[in-house]
């Protein structure tokens, strides 16, 4: 098959993504809270008026139990998150952002701001929807498969 992968491409973009984060200052000061730590602790902060338990990271990141459950481990030894039991069910333990955590929050979205800026630079809002429609069917049919 000739011309350009879809996996190759979005690697390619990730790697440039990731380059980019880490020249950043927001990336020196925050060396700790990296990848998909920070998009745990966004989505904690987003949600921090429910309660958020380890099943809804994986659901969400469509990532594997045991992975999730490291993640968490090693965020809870930073400092970033505690597990709270619940109520009614000792099993269950939700997750809570530390002051450490929304504080890295607001600086992480500070630089994902303007790096989300820089990226859409020059697309208009036309060809941002086709881009994330096109995404997104890419994504089910991957979801499809696993």
């Amino acid at each position: 098959m000739k011309g350009k992968f879809i996996g190759m491409e979005i690697s390619k973009t990730n790697n440039i993504i990731k380059r980019s984060f880490r020249k950043s200052d927001v990336k020196q000061s925050l060396y700790e809270a990296t990848g998909k730590n920070g998009w745990i602790i966004g989505y904690l902060a987003e949600h921090k008026d429910q309660e958020i338990f380890q099943r809804d990271i994986e659901n969400t990141f469509s990532m594997r139990r045991s992975t999730v459950s490291n993640m968490i481990k090693l965020m809870e030894k930073k400092g970033y998150v505690i597990r709270q039991p619940v109520s009614g069910d000792a099993r269950l333990k939700r997750l809570v952002l530390t002051e450490k955590s929304l504080e890295a929050h607001s600086r992480m979205i500070e630089e994902i701001s303007r790096n989300e800026e820089q990226m859409k630079k020059d697309i208009s809002e036309k060809d941002l929807q086709t881009f994330f429609n096109v995404l997104e069917k890419v994504q089910h049919n991957l979801e499809g498969g696993i």
